[in-house]
């Protein structure tokens, strides 16, 4: 159909203190609290124009949930038909550990090969819509390259900051699209050094990962369509593999703004926070009750995207795995390669590392009885493994 309807965004607000912040002006995050901020929308007014059946008919991609996007003008818009991935029910996997529902939504299938492009188009969509026309990100690699696309896309610079051992993928596709690639000896808390230098000399608009608000509300859109697919009756548990944790904030607050809808009921799935034995700064503060996660030094593992020390969110994802009744898991290396293998082996899905880490995580919470054997899994599977070939 088409993309036509308006967002109803009112304001930004501090997920610590809820200090209002004005949406129509270029916002970074709440400098109070060193914290995310949150886009509100005015549910009430959603709520008395659209209904489920009405999200069905429009053209697929992000853009059909528009309404709880904060993008205002259709011409700002853009797109390489990201979105409406695919949501499968394994044939084979379930069995191997006893289950009866196991689904794996695939983002490889998105434009650049990963679920970095819901966020990246969202926040160059944004920026873009409110004077911005140079933009700069630190990045493990494959939001990089969505910057590179997105900007592309939009006419827009980009300037990316990312470890110089990363793969080489990701280098090629942030230079191909004619975007500025600078390499860096450290990891993505170092690049992430020099691109805020750079912003602030250059006036680059920084879209690090929840130093802006809209990367998460394009990620929230992978939570819309889990719901939708599940018609509406929410799944038990939610796997996700998370480094700096955008995708698995953004799922819970679609879930909330769908509650709001009265399109889903107040029952929430189990959230799963995965990362890697070399790099778990949220599955150690989980481990020890805190509310906020210190600096993991020598972070290492063969998934880039799990390779991220320090968490900006913190506090938020912290609290979704606590109000989720949910768990903080570290898998090794070696399981990753073993279920990235078990995975296209049984199920001809070529994963990311990071989708491999949850099944990897899935054999422990099984073994453990965390899981039930009649309960809906959804497996995150961030992006495809070939972008990960050398």
């Amino acid at each position: 159909m088409n993309y036509l309807a308006s967002s109803s965004l009112i304001d930004l607000v501090c997920s610590v203190c809820g200090r209002s912040y004005n949406a129509d002006t270029l916002q970074s995050y709440c400098k109070e609290c060193n914290a995310p901020l949150l886009a509100r929308y005015d549910i009430a007014k959603v709520r008395k124009l659209v209904e489920p059946q009405v999200i069905r008919t429009r053209q697929r991609g992000i853009w059909r949930w528009s309404e709880l996007l904060p993008v205002r003008d259709i011409k700002n818009r853009i797109t390489l038909g990201e979105g409406d991935t695919p949501l499968i029910e394994t044939v084979h996997l379930h069995k191997e550990l006893g289950l009866k529902y196991l689904f794996i939504k695939d983002e490889s299938r998105n434009p650049t090969g990963t679920f970095k492009a819901r966020g990246l188009v969202m926040a160059v969509a944004r920026g873009r819509e409110l004077g911005v026309r140079s933009f700069v990100i630190p990045t493990a690699g494959n939001a990089g390259g969505a910057l590179a696309a997105y900007a592309a896309r939009a006419n827009c610079e980009a300037h990316i900051y990312m470890p110089e051992d990363a793969p080489i993928v990701n280098k090629q596709e942030v230079t191909i699209t004619g975007a500025n690639l600078y390499l860096v000896n450290g990891l993505i808390t170092d690049a992430a050094r020099f691109a805020k230098a750079e912003a602030d000399k250059h006036s680059y608009f920084d879209v690090s990962t929840f130093k802006e608000p809209y990367r998460l509300e394009g990620k929230k859109t992978m939570g819309f369509e889990i719901a939708e697919a599940f018609n509406w009756n929410l799944p038990e548990v939610i796997i996700y593999p998370t480094g700096g944790g955008t995708g698995l904030v953004g799922i819970w607050k679609a879930f909330q703004e769908l509650e709001e809808l009265g399109w889903v009921s107040s029952a929430r799935p189990r959230m799963v926070s995965v990362q890697s034995t070399g790099c778990a700064p949220i599955v150690r503060a989980f481990n020890n009750g805190d509310s906020q996660v210190s600096f993991w030094e020598n972070a290492q593992t063969i998934a880039s995207g799990l390779r991220v020390p320090a968490v900006f969110a913190d506090r938020l994802i912290l609290k979704i795995l606590k109000d989720s009744h949910g768990t903080a898991i570290a898998v090794s290396d070696e399981e990753i390669i073993a279920a990235q293998k078990e995975i296209a082996t049984l199920e001809g899905i070529f994963t990311a590392p990071e989708g491999a880490a949850t099944y990897a995580a899935l054999h422990h919470l099984v073994r453990d009885g965390w899981i039930k054997a009649n309960e809906r899994i959804v497996l995150l599977n961030t992006g495809s493994g070939l972008k990960y070939l050398s």
